[in-house]
Order: C-alpha cells, then sequence, then structure tokens
C-alpha cells in the first residue's frame, strides 16, 4: 500500500504462456497488494503459469469475448476487490512493469485520477520497434482527435493505464465494445465525466511474442476512434445524446 490504499494490478491475459513470467518477475509485490489476471478463453497454458505462479485471484473467459470485455471483468473484479487504485498492465512484457510504482503514486498524491503510459512521449515507440505505419497513423490518429474532442495527450493507445478506482465507479464502461476501440470510449468516457489525465514517458518492446493487431483491424479501429471522438463532439454540444456518456 501507499498511504493506506490498495493497489491492485489487473492483467487482461491472451495467450501469454511466453511472456507471463517476465511481467510477473518485474511486478514490485513489496507495492502491490493483489494481481488479477482475467484470461480471455487462451488456447495455451496461461492459467497454469499464473496458477503456479502463485496468484490468487485468476478468472477465465468460457469464450473469447474480445480485448474490451476481458477490460471490463478486470475492472470489475478490482473494484470487488475493493480496489483504491487499479493498474491495467499487459501481460505480453510490451510495457515494462518497472512504471507501477509512479503510476500509483501520481494517483495517490491526487496529481491526476487516471494515467497513461505514452510510448510517444521521447522516442519509445520507434526504439523499442513499432512499425513506420503504426507509429505514423498513431500520430495522425491522435491529433485528429486532440482538435475534435479539444483535449492534449501524446496518445490514446496506450495500453499501460492507472485509474482511481473512484473514476471507474463513476463512468458506465459496460456499454462500451468488447473489441479494441473500448481503450478508446472508456478515455472519453473519463474526459465527459471532467476528470484529467496525466501521461508518463513508457519505453516499450515490440517482439515476436508481444501482442499485436494486424494492419485491417488496426483500420477498423482507427476508424472506431475517430466515429468516438465525434460521438463525444456531438454529446458535448446536445445535437446527439450518447448512452456512452449518461448514467
Amino acid at each position: 500500500m501507499i498511504k493506506n490504499k490498495k493497489i491492485i494490478v489487473v492483467l487482461p491475459a491472451y495467450n501469454a504462456e511466453k511472456t507471463l513470467l517476465a511481467t510477473l518477475n518485474e511486478i514490485p509485490f513489496d507495492l502491490v497488494d493483489d494481481i488479477i489476471l482475467v484470461d480471455d478463453c487462451s488456447s495455451d497454458k496461461t492459467i497454469e503459469i499464473a496458477k503456479s505462479f502463485g496468484l490468487k485471484h485468476v478468472y477465465k473467459h468460457d469464450s473469447n469475448l474480445g480485448y474490451g470485455a476481458n477490460q471490463k471483468t478486470c475492472y470489475k473484479k478490482a473494484i470487488e476487490h475493493n480496489a483504491d487504485i487499479v493498474i491495467m498492465l499487459h501481460p505480453d512484457y510490451q510495457y515494462t512493469p518497472k512504471l507501477i510504482e509512479s503510476f500509483a503514486y501520481i494517483i495517490v498524491n491526487n496529481v491526476y485520477p487516471v494515467v497513461l503510459g505514452s510510448r510517444i512521449l521521447g522516442k519509445g515507440a520507434l526504439k523499442g520497434g513499432m512499425p513506420i505505419y503504426k507509429y505514423f497513423f498513431n500520430r495522425l490518429l491522435t491529433l485528429a482527435q486532440n482538435i475534435i474532442i479539444n483535449q492534449k495527450l501524446s496518445e490514446y493507445h496506450s495500453g499501460y493505464r492507472a485509474f482511481s478506482s473512484d473514476v471507474l465507479k463513476n463512468i458506465n464502461f459496460e456499454v462500451n465494445s468488447n473489441d479494441f476501440v473500448f481503450d478508446n470510449q472508456i478515455l472519453s468516457q473519463i474526459f465527459m465525466e471532467g476528470y484529467e489525465i496525466g501521461e508518463i514517458t513508457c519505453p516499450t518492446k515490440y517482439f515476436k511474442d508481444a501482442s499485436s493487431i494486424n494492419f485491417k483491424r488496426s483500420l477498423k479501429y482507427g476508424f472506431g476512434c475517430l466515429l468516438v471522438s465525434i460521438e463525444y463532439r456531438l454529446h458535448r454540444w446536445k445535437i446527439y445524446r450518447s448512452h456512452r456518456f449518461i448514467r
């Protein structure tokens, strides 16, 4: 704990057997109170490795529901276990667990209620092997989103995130997509509620066993993100009432 705040790390896992141990071995267990792993019906030994490591809170979807659905279960379980701070870390070892302490202190000290690990601040993305086309579209998409919703994030697409549990309790993330666009939908809800989001420079690693979506799914995701931003703006202007922002 930090200042008596319970810190829970959630791991949305899918076929992570090759990278899970490396991820777990870098988590600062002197700081983290609990780890929750949710397996989205993997076909490998992710569950067995998690349990053999000693994780107490391991859950498995009966079918593959999608990345967004995995996050929903992660956050619900963290709230059920009375988390004060929830940190989402991908178990594919693309993001370093060594930043968990920094995320936690920012929230505990009431600097920001939400923190993202940014691959774009600094030179972490390209240095870590992010494909050029992904970097280009990340920058272009982020620029468009910042203009549409009037924010200044360096990127909206990082999978390394930390939340005050109060934030998760005050937004209706259950209505969001079960697919990858969930990441952007939840950020739009956070901004709509008036919360500010901080960012930390985060190195990243792109390698064979790290999870990634292909070009076709990237395009679908990109168009989905733009639609989310437009939905946000229209709701702000009271032109269109979106269920996403009504509690």
